[in-house]
């Protein structure tokens, strides 16, 4: 049953990551960039919580000892996926809520080559295949504007938003490959336990972490997360079942099969782009997807 449970699991975190992403873009105006990054940690620790707490009571497990190999894997994931989370927002900030997402899913094909650095995880000619044309399709939806040629890209990935959303993506790959290593440091029998005992740790370091600078630096965001209360544990939620399901599969296949699969994420973020914030898809857009759309499809062949 394990054996292809990733899959559900993933594209369930996908859709839960463009709702989380929908409420956090909501909430930028008003908190600005770490003020939306931090609700999601902070009203999502509550549900983590609870989430721990209920896999250890139903599995009947005992909470993992705390090693230092796991201690440094939690470090890495999470600071790393605050930055990515922080720079993702930037983009969208500085493009549309779609183009912001899409220049971030560069981290697919740097994923791949960070497991096998890394963690020693192999690729098959398959899933290099499946990585090569959902990366192409994510080119094709970067360029700015419903009219831009193809020879124009060059200029378009030279934008702020390109390189923030680039650099987003090289956090999330480095955040991936982290909590990949954190729960394989576990070497637990379950991949949920693994997961949650992951996820609670990390995104607590990320609370502590983000709370206080911003407790020190500027309070009036920490009153405005307070106040947006409503969008804010919406976020929050959104991102931590996102974050369970993520980790949880991450627990349970390579980094790289995991992070193609979950560029479904891109069709769900362009349907919220056309229909919640009236963004126009252009055809180079739209032969993106089908690309994309095509190596969620192979990925999921090289896994079978």
């Amino acid at each position: 049953m394990t054996t292809w449970l990733w899959i559900p699991l993933t594209i369930f975190a996908a859709l839960a990551q463009t709702v989380r992403n929908t409420a956090q873009r909501r909430l930028v105006d008003d908190l600005g960039t770490l003020g939306a990054t931090l609700v999601r940690f902070l009203y999502g620790m509550p549900f983590l919580a609870l989430w721990l707490g209920g896999v250890v009571a139903v599995g009947g497990f005992t909470l993992p000892a705390f090693t230092f190999d796991f201690a440094v894997w939690i470090l890495v994931a999470a600071l790393s996926q605050m930055a990515g989370t922080a720079l993702l927002l930037r983009a969208m900030a500085e493009r549309s809520f779609a183009i912001g997402l899409v220049y971030s899913k560069s981290e697919v094909i740097q994923v791949a080559l960070f497991s096998v650095a890394f963690l020693g995880e192999p690729l098959s000619l398959l899933a290099v295949l499946a990585i090569v044309i959902a990366t192409i399709g994510v080119v094709l939806l970067s360029p700015r504007g419903n009219k831009v040629a193809l020879t124009g890209l060059n200029r378009s990935w030279a934008d702020p938003a390109a390189l923030f959303g680039f650099a987003s993506g090289t956090a999330f790959a480095i955040s991936v490959v982290g909590y990949r290593g954190a729960t394989l440091a576990l070497q637990l029998p379950s991949p949920f336990l693994g997961a949650a005992e992951t996820l609670f740790w990390s995104q607590f370091v990320q609370t502590l972490l983000l709370g206080t600078w911003l407790l020190a630096s500027n309070p009036s965001v920490i009153m405005g997360a307070l106040r947006q209360w409503r969008v804010s544990f919406f976020a929050g939620v959104a991102g931590a079942s996102a974050s369970i399901a993520n980790v949880t599969a991450l627990a349970l296949e390579p980094a790289s099969h995991v992070r193609t699969l979950i560029l479904i994420e891109v069709i769900f973020t362009y349907i919220v782009s056309l229909r919640v914030f009236r963004e126009r898809l252009s055809r180079l857009e739209t032969a993106g997807i089908a690309l994309v759309t095509l190596g969620v499809a192979l990925i999921i062949a090289a896994r079978g």
